[in-house]
């Protein structure tokens, strides 16, 4: 492979699978795009809803309308073509959630080019190392973030984008510094051209390098548009990074291209103690989050929300991990909205599978829901179908999916087999074609041949009301090969032991299941997108307590 994943087996029949999904998931009344694709689905937002609110941020410092979020896009484009940035050309964002961002990525889509979005908090090492591999040729970030860009990034040319809120103008820095073309540009055309690079966020290694083309966001988006019925009267506050698919395609995208206004944080990131402060001033009705951010609001409910008058939400989305019930219900009742749980991964540009509204179907508490466009099937450890209700291992194939990975034909090779994902989570689909996740396979703790997932050991100790958040993993065994152990977050004035919260497993889990040890903690290592980071924790506290 070269510049851009091969697709063996994927063209055939794509658009068919495209037309497919859009004609089974778009909403009733959805307007059709002039132009195919993602930046075809803003655009039609634009012309149906020119005057409503697009874009702001919660602090009221910024508002554009469609229109003017169209007029400064168009402007820094016109900026960026000037700069030298042409078709299928790739530019990187360095920024967190903020109104230069958005601004960014939809000026490069409109010279052609693919954005390549970087989390500001990454090291200078590894965002050279990310440039290189991507083969950017020039850097875009907010004026605000420039003294923070780390001086060993590499030579590419760094741009910085200004906005004048008052004049609604978009000024750039520094783009007379323009980079050599590559030797050999990547080819492309259409829906088929990249849209994004993302990089997976797994704990296993080097990140992979996830294009997405711009077909890919669109039907992604489609899934959620349909699932959520996102339309111009919403509004969220996207406090998910821009820099992962979760915020990037769920909270932007599907926004923009229902009309609906994005509020960003004024801080550029979550916040926890203005959180509901911003909601209001928003007048988000919805907002989705990782199941650590509900943990968290849940946490400081008693204090932060405003419960005299609270926000008219209509629903809370959760994505990125499995949401335990126990938090699911706690989550409803407190803030009196229903929550659903969606399923997907960085290589399903997001959204595979949701629960429904409660005005479409039940929802299934231990459940991610129905397919939302994609194809899901179960495939056993022997290759074969699974059955009704038979744990496997989750497979995927639709129009939302990657090609495969770029530049990495062994890794794509191992992941995709005749057009079908090999997710790497273990699930079932029950006889209304829910599907049940069990965990990954490379979680799996492997107790003297019984197979444990971390997220059901983890559900059972959430479900104990002195805790607020939980993980469990595996450790060294001379006697089963592994055992369990886990660690907990116990809530603010609540009290619990470890004999207590053993006691509490035992009524809920299978003797090999409850937790050998338990390790009380203040906070853990988190992944980019704010999950658990069961890997990380398992390293320390074994390096810090190895067992004996």
């Amino acid at each position: 492979m070269t510049s851009r994943a091969k697709r063996p087996d994927r063209d055939q029949g794509r658009a068919a699978a495209r037309a497919r999904e859009e004609e089974a998931v778009m909403p009733a009344g959805t307007a059709v795009p002039s132009r195919s694709g993602m930046a075809g689905m803003i655009e039609s937002s634009i012309r149906r809803t020119p005057d409503r609110v697009a874009l702001g941020v919660a602090d009221g410092s910024l508002r554009l309308s469609y229109r003017q979020l169209d007029r400064l896009v168009r402007a820094l484009a016109r900026r960026l073509a000037a700069a030298g940035i042409t078709r299928a050309d790739r530019i990187a964002v360095y920024s967190d959630n903020r109104p230069e961002f958005v601004l960014a990525l939809l000026a490069a889509w409109a010279t052609g080019a693919a954005v390549v979005p970087i989390d500001p908090q990454l090291t200078g090492d590894e965002v050279r190392t990310r440039l290189a591999a991507t083969g950017t040729r020039a850097v875009l970030l907010p004026s605000g973030l420039r003294g923070g860009y780390p001086a060993d990034a590499g030579p590419i040319p760094v741009w910085s984008i200004g906005i004048d809120a008052a004049r609604s103008e978009v000024a750039v820095t520094g783009a007379d510094q323009v980079a050599s073309p590559p030797a050999s540009p990547p080819a492309g055309a259409g829906d088929q051209e990249f849209a994004v690079l993302l990089f997976t966020t797994g704990s296993t290694g080097t990140p992979k390098i996830v294009p997405l083309d711009h077909g890919n966001l669109a039907a992604s988006v489609r899934g959620i548009l349909a699932t959520c019925h996102l339309g111009p009267d919403d509004a969220t506050l996207l406090v998910m990074p821009l820099f992962h698919g979760h915020g990037l395609v769920a909270g932007l995208l599907a926004t923009l291209a229902s009309g609906g206004a994005v509020h960003l944080p004024a801080t550029g990131r979550f916040s926890a103690h203005l959180f509901w402060d911003e909601i209001v001033r928003a007048r988000a009705t919805w907002y989705t989050a990782v199941p650590t951010i509900h943990q968290i609001l849940l946490a400081r409910a008693a204090t932060d929300y405003p419960a005299t008058d609270p926000p008219a939400l209509r629903f809370v989305r959760s994505s990125s991990a499995p949401l335990a019930p126990a938090v699911l219900h706690e989550t409803e009742q407190r803030f009196g909205a229903p929550v659903i749980s969606a399923y997907g991964m960085t290589e399903t540009a997001h959204q595979a599978a949701s629960n429904p509204l409660p005005r479409d179907g039940p929802r299934k508490d231990a459940s991610v829901g129905l397919p939302t466009g994609p194809q899901i099937r179960i495939v056993t450890a022997a290759g074969t179908p699974a059955a009704t209700g038979e744990t496997g291992e989750v497979r995927v194939r639709g129009a939302a999916l990657t090609a495969g990975y770029l530049d990495d034909p062994q890794a794509t090779a191992a992941a995709f087999t005749d057009g079908w994902f090999h997710t790497g989570d273990l699930g079932y689909l029950d006889s209304d074609g829910y599907l049940f996740l069990n965990g990954r396979i490379k979680d799996l703790i492997n107790r003297g041949g019984e197979k444990i997932a971390p997220h059901t050991v983890e559900a059972a100790l959430l479900a104990h009301p002195a805790v607020l958040d939980a993980l469990a993993f595996a450790i060294p065994d001379s006697k089963y090969g592994e055992e369990v152990n886990a660690a907990v977050i116990v809530r603010a004035g609540r009290h619990t032991t470890e004999a207590e919260l053993q006691r509490h497993c035992r009524a809920r889990l299978t003797a090999f299941e409850i937790p050998k040890k338990i390790y009380f903690l203040d906070r853990f290592p988190r992944t980019g997108k704010g999950d658990g980071d069961r890997r990380a924790l398992a390293a320390a506290l074994t390096r810090k307590a190895p067992p004996g």
